[in-house]
């Protein structure tokens, strides 16, 4: 999240000003693309349960919307800024055209933290945000999804509130909906598992053997679990974990010689990731301070929770065999580490490339929405391994070619995809 001495717009915009000079966008293009093209602020009055009203502060930025309607999840968390949704919107757009859906880049926020909510607060909160941009999103102008601490539930509550207003049934209008109620089989799994699909195909690249790797993962929520889960089967060895303690309002890694068991720790967190210290302490992990994630002798990292975690200040603790990095968070890495990280020749599968699964299945959901006719969960994830692998492919041939960084490679083929479609439409 961000902080004072951290933006995430202005890292976005720095990024993407790098691409624009690489693709020598005109000032016109540059000026549409490097400014998010709509933004709501807005306050949601809640009943609480004592009889209070609090109000909360929602966002809701759309980024551009030319490859299709806007696209992103909505995020319940007490340092939630309007910069950062204005950043995380803006790589939703990249992220929509590196992988090839026909979507643009939106994202949402309330400051919140549902740890504190009970059931009944956090549905008239989701109503309320609902009822604040009703009139501004919608399945053919911006489709919503869970996000960091917002979940199946919450989209739920969301879709009802909305179906409602508007007097029909729209199951197309927000996605990562529970199965059985407009929900697509794989979704859980998705974003997990296509950071694992690119690093699948990065260690080809590599000449290496998942079952001859180890990693280490920031982050135990949904992502980092399906990621680990993935890796395991592959052959590949968990080292350590880092994840949120609430009670001491601090982060620690969890390591355990040999490798960590993805299902021992599952047994003792709680459903936004949290793990139980002294359970794990009790099943033999050491703990550590909460970035001693980023220093562990291993071959991949997987940054897998939330932005700037790899920066100036931490980027020299990364280990020389680390030959990987799969950015399984936005924005995880400033961009003062990148060029650490580039100029040590470790092989990056940068954030909306690698965390594009998420997204892509909710297209998927989207689909069999509007269709009506739902796939079953093997054919759900084999279009979604389809779509990753030739998203991946695409990058890394364009990189090789031009002889220029990952990260560098994959804003070029989205940034040039948005800018052409805003060319066509005549917008520029």
């Amino acid at each position: 999240m961000a902080s004072s001495s951290f933006n995430p717009f202005e890292m976005a915009q720095r990024q993407f000003d790098k691409v624009a000079d690489l693709l020598d966008l005109d000032a016109a293009t540059r000026s549409i693309l490097r400014e998010p093209m709509r933004e709501f602020g807005f306050s949601i009055p809640v009943k609480m349960d004592d009889g209070t009203t609090r109000v909360f502060r929602g966002f809701r930025v759309q980024h551009n919307d030319a490859r299709g309607p806007c696209k992103g999840g909505i995020r319940f968390h007490p340092q939630e800024t309007h910069d950062t949704v204005r950043a995380l919107s803006m790589w939703m757009t990249w992220k929509c055209a590196v992988v090839d859906i026909p979507l643009g880049g939106g994202k949402g926020g309330v400051v919140c933290d549902p740890h504190d909510l009970s059931q009944g607060e956090q549905e008239r909160l989701c109503r309320g945000w609902i009822r604040q941009m009703a009139k501004n999103v919608g399945p053919l102008v911006d489709i919503p999804a869970p996000d960091v601490m917002t979940n199946a539930q919450h989209m739920l509550w969301m879709l009802d509130e909305f179906e409602a207003i508007h007097g029909a049934k729209y199951p197309g209008f927000i996605t990562g909906k529970p199965v059985g109620m407009g929900g697509s089989l794989g979704r859980t799994e998705a974003t997990g598992y296509g950071v694992m699909f690119c690093v699948r195909e990065a260690l080809k690249l590599l000449g290496l053997r998942p079952d001859q790797t180890t990693a280490s993962f920031q982050g135990f929520g949904n992502v980092s679990q399906y990621a680990i889960q993935l890796f395991e089967q592959m052959g590949g060895k968990a080292m350590a974990v880092s994840c949120w303690d609430q009670h001491d309002k601090a982060s620690y890694t969890y390591l355990k010689k040999g490798g960590i068991s993805l299902e021992e720790l599952r047994g003792i967190a709680d459903k936004f990731g949290g793990i139980d210290k002294e359970k794990a302490r009790k099943l033999g992990y050491e703990l550590k301070p909460g970035d001693a994630w980023i220093e562990q002798d291993v071959d991949i990292l997987v940054p897998a929770a939330l932005e700037n975690q790899i920066n100036a200040q931490t980027v020299d603790k990364i280990s020389k065999r680390v030959k990987l990095l799969a950015e399984g968070a936005n924005g995880p890495t400033t961009p003062e580490a990148d060029a650490v990280i580039e100029k040590r020749g470790i092989f990056v599968v940068p954030d909306f490339l690698a965390n594009a699964g998420g997204v892509t299945c909710s297209y998927f959901e989207q689909v069999q929405c509007n269709m009506n006719y739902f796939w079953d969960k093997d054919e759900v994830l084999g279009k979604l391994d389809q779509k990753m692998t030739a998203a991946f492919i695409a990058v890394s041939d364009l990189a090789k070619k031009k002889k220029i960084y990952m990260r560098d490679a994959a804003y070029v083929i989205a940034v040039s995809r948005v800018a052409s479609a805003c060319k066509d439409r005549g917008w520029v």
